[in-house]
């Protein structure tokens, strides 16, 4: 039989090493991940400081996006990487079904062609979950799983590196460089900055297709038979389905940062109440250290969420 821990097969069999490899594992997936949401964070900030640098309005938006804070991004990404390395695959299941839902929603009532920017700062947390749940179910069993995490996180690491400097670059320099006219990077903004949030989309669209469908594999795979697969399903339906119609008829009544952390708080909360029903023991504790997720990831984009709001 093949080993899930190749690198851990080369060395002598000793107490605990394979629960070793499995965290390493789990860090790596988690570092992946929270690569996923510094790219996305990075990206909208270029999307956003191009449009308040359009608009003599929003200046001091565009001043709060551009300040410099050079410990608080690889701190986003050490904290989120132990979020999500810390989170099962269940509730990180949970967490990306729930805001799969939410994102349709929300995108079936406001019509045909339009979107909502503020989804993509409130779907950081999702996202880093949703990267996670993917690489468990599509490496599930890999011969060399180690390896294969090693090579993503670090090609995730380069994609992450060079959106934060591409970010850097345009809030010191995208003014001048756009209006003297020499800089490449900047001039292809100036002339296609608009399409970056159908970038997003395109790119959100497809991580979510594929992290769903790995969701209800990593769901399903626990219950032994349809009865209980049933009991588990049902309840879930009928909170998300609640949950969703209350936060739609909020979102209407209320937006910014206020709203976005009650929200938080009302999904996390029914969702622990859920859990208390159907779940285990360690789902409950894995809610807590999701809820610290999605509040770490919104206290760090608050900026990027309210010129969200705002457009």
């Amino acid at each position: 039989a093949q080993k899930m821990f190749s690198l851990g097969s080369w060395l002598p069999a000793l107490p605990g090493l394979a629960w070793g490899w499995a965290l390493l594992d789990a860090l790596l997936q988690g570092l992946v991940g929270a690569c996923a949401v510094s790219v996305l964070c990075s990206l909208l900030k270029v999307y956003l400081y191009i449009q308040c640098a359009n608009n003599p309005e929003r200046q001091a938006e565009k001043e709060a996006m551009a300040a410099r804070r050079p410990l608080l991004e690889p701190l986003q990404v050490l904290v989120l990487t132990a979020v999500l390395a810390l989170v099962g695959s269940r509730v990180a299941a949970l967490v990306v079904l729930e805001f799969s839902l939410r994102a349709a929603s929300t995108i079936l009532s406001l019509g045909k062609g339009a979107h909502s920017s503020q989804l993509y700062p409130l779907c950081q947390y999702s996202l880093g979950c949703g990267v996670s749940c993917a690489l468990t179910f599509l490496l599930e069993g890999a011969p060399h799983r180690s390896c294969n995490l090693a090579l993503a996180a670090g090609l995730a690491g380069l994609l992450a590196l060079h959106a934060r400097r591409l970010a850097r670059h345009v809030c010191a320099l995208y003014e001048l460089h756009s209006r003297q006219r020499y800089c490449g990077v900047c001039m292809l903004l100036l002339a296609a900055g608009h399409g970056i949030p159908r970038l997003l989309r395109t790119a959100l669209a497809v991580t979510f297709a594929v992290a769903d469908l790995a969701a209800v594999e990593l769901i399903n795979r626990d219950f032994l038979s349809t009865g209980e697969a049933v009991r588990f399903w049902t309840p879930l339906s009928i909170c998300y389905t609640l949950l969703v119609v209350y936060m739609q008829e909020e979102s209407r009544q209320s937006t910014g940062r206020g709203a976005a952390f009650r929200t938080v708080l009302l999904r996390m909360g029914g969702l622990f109440i859920l859990l208390l029903t159907v779940g285990r023991w360690t789902d409950i504790l894995h809610v807590w250290v999701s809820l610290l997720g999605e509040l770490w990831c919104l206290l760090h984009s608050g900026v990027l969420l309210e010129s969200c709001c705002r457009q």
